[in-house]
């Protein structure tokens, strides 16, 4: 009886042996199917494959790992900033530029803190939730100012100017480019500041010279006064170049402080720049076709915003052909690059023309100061006569470009941005003309509109 037993119990454990064997085979099989290796199927026994599947997937990890050391190793070398947070946006990796520029030591792999407890920078943590939620990349700017935890090194942190490129990861987390751009504001602002010096000096002697012309003009005679004419009309334009420049100058300093906002009635402000602009649309025949409600209450400095107008419709009279119509749209609209959830209205003003539009590589630099896309835009126009100002108020070939100045667009990205807007250039796809695009903001509390 225990020869039997021992005999069954023998046979019942080979057989499950081979039962597991073969299950094992099976597993293997399926586990095995698509390996490409042509050692790999050259092994006959499916243990044996998997073993050589097992040791070429640790050397492909091993060869990834490496890869990614030498790529975090060029990163952590490259002279632009970049971090990295998780979902929870706990600073998880940063390069050395970027510990230089945000004042920070790298984070310990053990324990990961916050950004927000590290970098100070409200800017850059809203930066990462808007490209966490976008899910793809976003862009800003700002003004960072270092934290010191020494009272005595206070006057020594001196702010930069960053800008932020934001770009989606996996998992939810988020990586930063960070990119120091103080040279670049630096060199702007001396720029700036050269023009303004300039303009300032030239002020002076151009109005002598304007009331020297202006006291001959009376007492010459054909033909001699008709040099003395054109020397004053030189002079006027020349003294208009520096005042643009010099308003210029006070929009970029005192930003919107110097701003005198009222309650202005939009399409009534539209009119009154047309009929400034009537002489000249008149010589080419072009018309004005207009959009939108008769009455729009936004808050404004209306003498600026009469000179965004006359700017964009002067633009438009030049490049339409003759017989043509202006095309000028006003609605209320939610920005295009406002938060999903943003309810606010902003005014939407829409100028175009049926040209030939802006060549392709000229339309990012359209608001550039004296950038002129092509030489027909140096074309001139009559000097209106100060007696047909409407309302005491300049003529478009005193603050636009009409003598191809190249400051036109870039005075009404001036005032638009002082008054907390944005304005964009573009082809119009139905005209093929110039689409000039202003948003303002608009709060509805205090302020009506009729259709």
């Amino acid at each position: 009886m225990f020869w039997l037993g021992f005999s069954l119990g023998l046979l019942v454990g080979l057989a499950l042996l081979v039962g597991y064997r073969v299950w094992l085979e099976l597993k293997l099989k399926n586990l095995l199917p698509d390996l490409k290796s042509d050692t790999l199927r050259a092994t006959r026994s499916s243990l044996s494959r998997l073993l050589w599947a097992i040791a070429f997937q640790q050397e492909t990890c091993r060869d990834l790992e490496n890869q990614v050391e030498r790529w975090k190793q060029l990163l952590y070398l490259a002279p632009i900033g970049y971090i990295q947070v998780d979902e929870e946006n706990q600073l998880c990796w940063c390069n050395q530029q970027a510990c230089q520029l945000l004042g920070i030591q790298a984070p310990a792999a053990a324990r990961p803190r916050l950004l927000l407890e590290i970098v100070r920078s409200y800017e850059l943590d809203e930066l990462i939730e808007v490209t966490r939620d976008a899910q793809k990349p976003c862009q800003r700017e700002w003004t960072f100012q270092p934290t010191c935890a020494d009272p005595t090194n206070l006057s020594q942190q001196q702010a930069i100017a960053l800008r932020g490129i934001g770009i989606p990861l996996t998992r939810g987390e988020v990586g930063v480019f960070l990119e120091n751009c103080q040279e670049v504001l630096i060199l702007s602002q001396q720029r700036d500041r050269a023009f303004s010096d300039v303009a300032h000096e030239l002020k002076t002697p151009l109005t002598s010279i304007r009331l020297v012309a202006e006291t001959l003009q009376s007492r010459l005679d054909p033909p001699l006064r008709n040099w003395v004419d054109r020397l004053l009309n030189e002079a006027i334009r020349l003294s208009d170049l520096v005042q643009v420049l010099l308003d210029l100058s006070q929009l970029e300093r005192e930003a919107g402080s110097c701003l005198n906002l009222k309650n202005v009635n939009l399409p009534e402000l539209i009119q009154s720049s047309w009929l400034s602009l009537e002489p000249l649309a008149r010589k080419k025949q072009v018309e004005l076709d207009y959009g939108g409600p008769s009455k729009l209450l936004i808050q404004a400095d209306e003498p600026r915003l009469y000179r965004v107008l006359l700017n964009l419709l002067d633009n438009s009279i030049k490049y339409s052909p003759s017989g043509a119509s202006i095309q000028l749209r006003v609605s209320l609209e939610p920005h295009p690059q406002a938060p999903p959830e943003s309810t606010q209205q902003w005014v939407h003003l829409e100028a175009i023309d049926s040209g030939s539009g802006f060549p392709e590589n000229a339309i990012p630099h359209v608001f550039e100061r004296f950038y002129r896309a092509e030489p027909s835009r140096s074309r001139r126009y009559p000097h209106p006569s100060a007696s047909s100002r409407p309302d005491n108020r300049s003529p478009a070939s005193d603050l636009h470009p009409s003598y191809g100045s190249g400051l036109g667009l870039a005075i009404v990205r001036q005032i638009i941005e002082a008054h907390r807007g944005t304005v964009s250039a573009s082809n119009h796809p139905d005209t093929g003309g110039a689409w000039l695009q202003v948003w303002l903001p608009w709060q509805p509390s205090n302020l009506t509109i009729d259709r």
